[in-house]
């Protein structure tokens, strides 16, 4: 089977025929091609930062782009899968036109409830590198650069079990993907994705450039230290996930080593709330060298 029929079997199975496979267009590549960082740095619109005022009806995903734009005045967005609707091809056609519409560029999916990728289950790991495949079709279609994942495991789980599943996991996930010139990104979501040292032993294990790693910029809290998981993660960062930090020194210093350390990408906003939002726009705009 080509993998141009691979692409069209899986929307038709994997996706429940929610597109027809005869109007897409494949963009293929050379794994050469496909660097984790866009080369400029600009600021995007994580979705999940206005979740309270869709789950409130105030808004849908269609809405995005020209909430971004008009809003916010920002250039790009990034989606969550659990927030589409009914991604038809009639929907996905509607989303990029208002995207093009409001001059703005859709960077990324993030994927949720699809699937553990470090789980002792082999049949488990390719059901899941199955469930994603449709969401690096639509990211594809979409011109998105990278989809999201998760990559937790079980409490008290052996790291270096982990670690061997992750990256079968990966390696399966990433066959298809870079096809389609889709990165694909591992958010600190927990579980073992919280620990620094072990993620990125994921990246040298794995050794591919269409794989990195999204940094989540939480709180400050016991188990993380921020700045230093962020200092370990730069090299692999495919984006930053931007979240206000409790003090502007803070914010400082950790916008500014991004940039000193040679990060050029993305920095999608996931504060929460419209206030948060405005203030990490001010906070990039004022120490994000672009």
């Amino acid at each position: 089977m080509t993998r141009r029929n691979f692409f069209e079997k899986s929307l038709m199975i994997g996706a429940g025929s929610f597109i027809a496979p005869s109007l897409l267009q494949l963009q293929t590549v050379e794994a050469a091609q496909g660097p984790r960082w866009i080369g400029k740095n600009d600021i995007s619109l994580a979705q999940w930062s206005l979740v309270d005022e869709i789950n409130a009806g105030k808004w849908k995903t269609l809405d995005f782009p020209k909430i971004a734009r008009q809003d916010f005045g920002l250039n790009g967005i990034e989606f969550v899968n659990t927030l589409f609707e009914v991604p038809t091809f009639t929907y996905l056609n509607q989303l990029k036109k208002n995207a093009e519409d409001n001059g703005v560029e859709m960077v990324l999916i993030m994927i949720d409830l699809e699937g553990e990728t470090c789980t002792p289950s082999k049949e488990e790991r390719k059901q899941t590198v199955i469930n994603h495949r449709k969401w690096i079709d639509i990211a594809n279609y979409l011109g998105c650069h990278a989809i999201r994942t998760n990559c937790r495991g079980a409490d008290g789980i052996s790291k270096t079990e982990a670690l061997k599943w992750s990256a079968e996991t990966y390696n399966m996930m990433l066959d298809y993907a870079i096809p389609a010139n889709i990165s694909i990104l591992i958010e600190n979501h927990g579980g073992v994705s919280d620990d620094a040292d072990w993620l990125v032993s994921l990246m040298k294990e794995v050794n591919n450039k269409y794989l990195g790693i999204l940094p989540d910029w939480r709180q400050p809290g016991g188990e993380i230290d921020n700045m230093e998981y962020l200092r370990k993660t730069l090299p692999y960062a495919g984006g930053m996930s931007f979240r206000n930090q409790p003090t502007d020194k803070l914010n400082e210093q950790m916008i500014k080593m991004t940039y000193k350390t040679g990060f050029r990408g993305w920095y999608g906003v996931e504060s929460n709330g419209r206030e948060n939002i405005h203030k990490s726009i001010e906070l990039l705009n004022k120490y994000l060298l672009k």
